[in-house]
């Protein structure tokens, strides 16, 4: 089982002057339950090496046990600090790929051209896509064989446009995943604010918030059985 993790490489929050990047426990709880679950895992970004973590995913109030892990571990400390280029990586050459969130992903992953190829690829070989929280934000552009989004018609959530507004950046963001997701066809659905949430249709698998991201991964796991 052969699992590919795709991280942003984007570290700024819009013009705020902030850093921004992807968010610990989105990383750190789907890794360990594919590493628990014997998957062989490969990292990559766009620019490859180190991502940016989002400094707010360390503040004390957000560390889980995945994250206190992570911290003690010295081999997946080095795995991500040397992830591969996206572009240097193939479709071919895994059984599924998860995408952690963070506001960084809306940057660049929603716009990067090798993610959407990935993605079309993967959906179109009957290989399951999963992100969580704004790692959504990727399946902005991805069409089917039809020409249609990838999430239309498809049963769908991610980060909420009331979650956006608790945490003060829907005026900084550069598009609201929920919105996106209506736009682009999706029957977009909600639980309660920081609650987890999942939802499986297809082979698309999509996380609401942070809370998310373990019930995402097991979720994944679940469907390549």
């Amino acid at each position: 089982m052969k699992i590919l993790m795709v991280l942003t490489s984007h570290d700024r929050l819009g013009d705020t002057g902030e850093k921004t990047g992807f968010w610990l426990e989105e990383f750190a709880a789907p890794y360990y339950a594919f590493k628990d679950a014997g998957a062989d895992i490969t990292l990559a970004s766009p620019r490859g090496g180190q991502p940016p973590l989002d400094p707010k995913s360390d503040d004390p109030s957000f560390q889980t046990d995945a994250t206190r892990r992570f911290k003690a571990d010295a081999a997946a400390q080095a795995l991500l600090a040397s992830t591969r280029k996206l572009r240097d990586v193939s479709a071919t050459a895994f059984d599924a790929v998860f995408y952690p969130g963070g506001h960084g992903p809306l940057w660049d992953l929603a716009e990067d051209a090798s993610s959407i190829a990935l993605i079309e690829t993967m959906l179109g070989t009957g290989k399951p896509v999963a992100a969580v929280c704004h790692a959504p934000a990727v399946l902005r552009y991805p069409k089917s064989a039809d020409g249609r989004s990838v999430v239309h018609g498809k049963s769908v959530t991610g980060f909420t446009n009331t979650e956006e507004a608790a945490v003060g950046l829907a005026s900084v963001v550069p598009f609201l995943v929920e919105d996106m997701l209506k736009k682009n066809g999706g029957n977009y659905s909600q639980g309660a604010d920081w609650q987890p949430y999942v939802v499986s249709d297809g082979l698309l698998i999509t996380g609401q918030n942070p809370a998310s991201s373990e019930l995402a991964a097991q979720t994944l796991l679940r469907l390549l059985g």
